[in-house]
């Protein structure tokens, strides 16, 4: 079945909080109580805000208080039902929403319409779900490869909704049905022979298809990202998006590239960056890699994301182009509805602009 979707996406910090709680749990039990189909936390690594405090978790000091990412995708109605109390509680930080296509059970190629751009495809699945004898993650990374996908990668969630019903990540537990979540970059035509092989694999996979632009692939600068007008004609906002995949080994002058990334962005004014640590994927022509018990290195997948006016974001962009000349997957999206709350500050609104690509 194909749906037209939102995503509603907060972020915030992990002592952000909301109705005297941790704002984190207090969006999972909103999400929970109004049956989401599917939602999912996910810890940050490193990034800054509206505030533009640094958080990275590798020095001590900066590492209480995190960035998290809480994402709820349903059809419009539901999202607009939770968006409400969303906004109540959150009082700082950031929220947006983008339209998606929505699918579950099987679906095949003819759902990809033929286009200049490349797709996302996002699929949930529980974390300790298995096809064919292995992870189920890795089962259907390695398709991703196989048929030339452009990038993939798996990263784990604390919290969310599967099918509606709360999962939640303990302890000395399993975690069988927390969430993971895969997302993927690559061709219309390529992504539509995977998406046919990886329904079949899964029994129940929640799925969504997104239009996104490639700008580079392997430090080779393949377009200029999406360049919208600043407003639609009833004058609501256009945001964007750059999303930056590299690997956590990736370095520049030295340093890891996304912290490099993250502090030139920050001391360059930047309004504010989110980088996620995958456990499992790839990148260009790499071999999917990742997270294994035995081994002293971490080699996994770094997903930084980047969120700005289109205004702002050719600058931000030059950046990026510069400091990912050897290395990365770099995309583009334009964002419909962006709210920034910090401070004495508010940026924006939660009307879904229309929106054109140029």
């Amino acid at each position: 079945m194909i749906e037209d979707g939102l995503r509603l996406s907060v972020y915030l910090g992990e002592r952000d909080r909301g109705d005297g709680r941790l704002l984190a749990d207090v969006l999972m039990d909103i999400y929970a109580r109004h049956c989401v189909r599917t939602s999912v936390l996910l810890r940050g690594i490193e990034g800054f805000g509206i505030k533009h405090r640094l958080q990275t978790d590798r020095l001590l000091t900066f590492s209480e208080d995190l960035p998290l990412l809480a994402l709820a995708l349903d059809t419009q109605p539901r999202i607009e039902a939770v968006l409400e109390e969303v906004r109540a509680v959150s009082r700082h930080g950031l929220i947006t929403l983008e339209r998606v296509r929505l699918l579950s059970g099987r679906a095949d190629g003819p759902v990809l319409a033929a286009g200049p751009d490349a797709v996302k495809l996002t699929i949930y699945l529980g974390r300790q779900e298995r096809v064919a004898g292995a992870p189920a993650h890795i089962r259907v990374v390695e398709c991703l490869h196989r048929h030339g996908v452009a990038g993939a990668s798996v990263l784990l969630g604390l919290d969310g909704t599967v099918h509606g019903a709360r999962r939640r990540a303990r302890f000395f537990a399993r975690n069988a049905q927390v969430p993971l979540m895969i997302q993927s970059v690559g061709e219309p035509a390529r992504m539509g022979d995977a998406l046919s092989e990886i329904a079949g694999m899964l029994s129940e996979p929640a799925m969504t298809l997104e239009r996104v632009r490639v700008c580079k692939r392997d430090g080779l600068l393949v377009a200029e990202p999406l360049c919208p007008p600043a407003a639609d004609a009833a004058g609501l906002a256009h945001w964007q998006k750059l999303a930056v995949y590299t690997s956590e080994q990736s370095r520049y002058e030295h340093q890891p590239l996304h912290s490099a990334l993250v502090r030139r962005l920050r001391r360059e004014g930047a309004a504010g960056t989110t980088v996620l640590r995958g456990q499992w994927g790839y990148h260009g022509e790499q071999r999917p890699h990742g997270e294994r018990f035995w081994s002293m290195r971490r080699h996994v997948p770094v997903l930084t994301l980047l969120l700005d006016t289109p205004a702002n974001m050719q600058r931000w962009f030059e950046i990026v182009d510069e400091m990912t000349r050897e290395t990365g997957l770099v995309t583009s999206e334009l964002v419909p509805a962006l709210r920034a709350v910090g401070p004495d500050i508010e940026h924006g609104g939660l009307q879904l602009a229309e929106l054109h690509r140029g």
